[in-house]
């Protein structure tokens, strides 16, 4: 918990990711329940990257439903290599299943997609939006700066109402330099300039995922843990670097988030919301972490 909550997280959605095998849902909300008991709010998406997807239960809707802790479905992987290579039926029953569990449970029932550096790109979104009764709403697309051509493709999807996140970096300039990675300050920048939403842009940080390290040249060097101290570090570049408003900066980590992903209580500073507070300095450093109105962090 102190490796999250020293970065001004509160609230975190955890998932499986590539290995659905080593690691399964029983560990993942066992995870979940701990974190809350230790005064964080924890939620958690049932699957990981595979489809059919691996349940707690014995589908994703009754997961959704039944499961406290449990939002939605992901992430769930498209247009990469480790992904499962699921066909549009396939990929459409999940987000249908989904949906359904979320309507079932008040929740929101989301599916949390990671997607890779193929072509395809958002295809199997696309088609689901456009070609079924399923809206928008229901799917988040991550790692959308992850290349200049899927980035493209994502601000297209934003402007027809689709929801979008970006992946932080601790390392901003390294992922810049060694590839085509969009800067999610100047990702953010052009998505408003564009004309989208910026309610419909969320940052996550992968914290305490996985992280491939890449030498100067591109070559694979092993992987490394990644950090939530990313989520300030890019809101401040988005603020001090490409003068994006404070309000529509810190929204992409706060109300945004909440708000796509229904989380009751989050997201915003008002009367009946959970005392979710973090204080900084002019410089958006931070000075003190409370969560649930207990101080868990100060400097």
């Amino acid at each position: 918990m102190e490796g999250i909550t020293k970065f001004g997280v509160t609230t975190v959605v955890g998932c499986l990711g590539t290995d659905g095998i080593g690691r399964d849902m029983c560990a993942l909300v066992a995870k979940t329940k701990g974190l809350n008991e230790q005064g964080m709010s924890a939620y958690c998406y049932t699957g990981n990257y595979q489809i059919p997807v691996r349940t707690l239960t014995d589908s994703i809707a009754k997961d959704i439903m039944m499961i406290q802790e449990i939002i939605g479905t992901g992430e769930i992987a498209i247009s990469d290599h480790r992904s499962s290579q699921p066909t549009f039926e396939e990929f459409t029953r999940v987000v249908a299943d989904t949906r359904l569990g979320g309507v079932l449970s008040g929740k929101a029932g989301i599916v949390n997609v990671h997607l890779g550096d193929s072509p395809r790109c958002l295809d199997l979104i696309e088609r689901v939006v456009d070609e079924t009764e399923i809206p928008a709403s229901q799917i988040l697309p991550t790692h959308i700066n992850r290349n200049e051509m899927l980035f493209g493709k994502s601000i297209e999807y934003a402007l027809k109402g689709g929801a979008v996140d970006f992946t932080g970096n601790e390392n901003i300039d390294y992922w810049e330099t060694i590839r085509d990675e969009v800067r999610v300050c100047n990702g953010i920048k052009r998505m408003l300039d564009a004309g989208v939403n910026p309610d419909r842009m969320t940052i996550s940080s992968d914290g305490q995922g996985s992280l491939p390290i890449y030498s100067s040249d591109g070559e694979f060097l092993g992987m490394g843990v990644g950090q939530s101290s990313c989520l300030l570090k890019e809101v401040k570049e988005c603020v001090f670097k490409t003068e994006i408003p404070l309000e529509i900066a810190i929204s992409t980590i706060t109300s945004n988030p909440a708000d796509i992903l229904r989380l009751k209580g989050k997201g915003k500073v008002e009367e009946g919301y959970d005392a979710d507070l973090c204080i900084l300095d002019q410089e958006l450093q931070l000075v003190e972490v409370i969560a649930k109105g207990n101080t868990v962090y100060t400097k």
